[in-house]
């Protein structure tokens, strides 16, 4: 086994993370998802999902001087959203529905596992797996608007 030399600070403190290494509270602010255009996305993250529309601002232009928009969605409740990002040309749009290589890559969790997949069943979100129960609690998998695979996560039942 080879050994990675640490760029950490010295010092370790709670489960090996270096003293001081940020000043002050830090949290993962935002995700981005590219899409092919935000208001479908919007759509599907605000009606399907149930997410809250934070912002949609317009902002500058994009390489090849489309306009865009910095569109933020959350949860409710939740600290971290996600930038709806429009893809900006022919690399970004291969991305669309495939950011982390087929694999699944976003969580939701929900209090009330069967409540939330009928209510996003009956919106039309597209499942690809049946609801099963693992030692994590219960899960199915979803695809979102872009056609990326998310677990949808509840309690044991």
């Amino acid at each position: 086994m080879t050994s990675v030399p640490s760029r950490a600070a010295p010092g370790p403190g709670a489960r090996g993370r270096p003293r001081g290494f940020y000043a002050g509270a830090v949290h993962l602010d935002l995700i981005a998802i590219v899409v092919r255009e935000y208001d479908p996305a919007i759509d599907f993250f605000v009606g399907a999902l149930g997410f809250e529309l934070v912002e949609d601002s317009p902002t500058l232009t994009t390489s090849g001087g489309r306009p865009k928009r910095w569109v933020v969605v959350r949860p409710p409740g939740a600290a971290t959203g996600l930038l709806l990002a429009r893809a900006d040309g022919e690399r970004q749009a291969a991305a669309i529905g495939n950011q982390v290589a087929g694999r699944v890559g976003f969580f939701l969790r929900v209090e009330d596992f069967d409540v939330a997949y009928a209510r996003m069943t009956s919106a039309g979100v597209e499942f690809v797996t049946p609801p099963r129960t693992e030692s994590y609690g219960r899960v199915a998998v979803f695809l979102d608007i872009a056609g990326n695979r998310w677990d949808l996560l509840g309690p044991a039942s």
